[in-house]
């Protein structure tokens, strides 16, 4: 009786199926590593939050009267875009004094709008009133009126924005 050996040698179907399980991960690679990196990178990217923005010429600001300016911010959070109103008075004293308040109420964060006839910043949610530097006259606030750090460069007023 003869007796039945294995070889060592592969058989065409088992060279077939490691070759092109070989290829498939190789394939699959290539495709699916550039789809996963796209899908991981936007929580990998740093945000940017601290930036000067410009408020335009010191000339166009009258003296004594708070002017309001304002602009937008657009920040992207992975696939999420948010753009973001912000609004500054600039009031520009004699004598080179220049502040620069935010027009948000320390109360509930309503927009405040300026009053001429009551020299003051009123607010329409619950009747608060700041005086023309910030500080609070009347109502609920609990603080002044946000103060920006600024700079005057070139003749343009500069401000900090911080975000966050």
């Amino acid at each position: 009786m003869t007796k039945k050996t294995s070889s060592p040698n592969l058989s065409r179907r088992d060279f077939s199926k490691i070759v092109m399980a070989f290829l498939g991960s190789i394939m699959g690679a290539i495709v699916g590593i550039p789809i996963i990196g796209y899908i991981i990178s936007p929580a990998l990217k740093t945000q940017t939050v601290d930036e000067w923005v410009s408020l335009g010429a010191l000339d166009g600001y009258p003296i004594g009267t708070p002017k309001l300016f304002s602009f937008t911010r657009t920040k992207v959070n992975g696939w999420e875009r948010t753009t973001n109103s912000f609004g500054v008075f600039v009031l520009r004293k004699s004598g080179g004094e220049l502040k620069v308040l935010s027009n948000v109420c320390t109360h509930l964060s309503c927009r405040v709008k300026w009053s001429d006839e009551d020299s003051a910043y009123l607010c329409p949610c619950h009747d608060a009133q700041f005086a023309i530097d910030g500080e609070v006259i009347y109502g609920p606030p609990p603080h002044p009126m946000y103060e920006y750090e600024f700079k005057v460069e070139e003749g343009n007023i500069l401000i900090h924005l911080t975000e966050g």
